[in-house]
């Protein structure tokens, strides 16, 4: 029956799901703060629908891994600190869920990276994990980033890195390092970020929402 309902959905909820303006978040389990920077997804979707001419639903979702509900939003997002652990199942959920169009993008909020990388290898493991090409339009999209991926906030001198997960020339997972975007989406009040440094978080998510509603 499980598998009857996927077959459905890949048949026909994300070429529907396409036409819901909204993001959600992906509930995970292991541990990690799957609920971080609750002000961040807000603030960067109200700067899309007041900059680049979305019109998202301002409330995000949560959604969990292993649910069907993943199939009816064309973008998920993932954030935290600390472990992640897919179930066999969820992986194959998750996987049936990018293939058939939809996108993940997963923001290291400094800590996920070394239990997240070993789950993705096993969710797709044909595929590598790459960094992403300055040359790719996620850098372009609606603003422009010749050096690629921002620095938001300084831990520990690391360049951020934009690393990808590609199916059939598609880009269908964006996993963000050493960048904190996230918390340069929340609240000017939560941490104190300059101006400056906060719009290039926001104009960053936003290409990145560009390339998912918009293409």
């Amino acid at each position: 029956m499980q598998k009857l309902i996927v077959t459905l959905l890949l048949a026909a909820g994300l070429s529907l799901s396409a036409k819901a303006q909204q993001i959600a978040i992906l509930k995970y389990q292991g541990g990690g703060d799957w609920y971080a920077n609750p002000t961040a997804l807000p603030n960067l979707i109200n700067f899309c629908n007041s900059n680049i001419g979305t019109r998202l639903i301002t409330k995000p979702e949560t959604v969990e891994v292993g649910s069907n509900t993943i199939y009816q939003y064309p973008f998920l997002h993932m954030t935290g600190h600390g472990n992640v652990v897919f179930s066999s199942e969820e992986k194959e959920n998750l996987r049936n869920y990018l293939l058939s169009g939809g996108f993940l993008h997963i923001d290291d909020n400094y800590g996920m990276r070394e239990y997240i990388v070993g789950e993705l290898e096993e969710l797709f493991p044909n595929s590598n994990l790459e960094e992403i090409g300055l040359d790719h339009p996620i850098f372009s999209q609606e603003y422009t980033f010749p050096q690629g991926l921002p620095k938001i906030h300084e831990h520990d001198g690391k360049r951020p890195q934009a690393l990808g997960i590609f199916e059939n020339n598609r880009l269908v997972l964006l996993l963000t390092l050493e960048s904190d975007l996230g918390d340069g989406w929340e609240d000017a009040a939560v941490h104190n970020d300059p101006e400056e440094i906060r719009i290039k978080a926001l104009q960053m998510g936003a290409n990145i929402v560009s390339y998912v509603f918009k293409n």
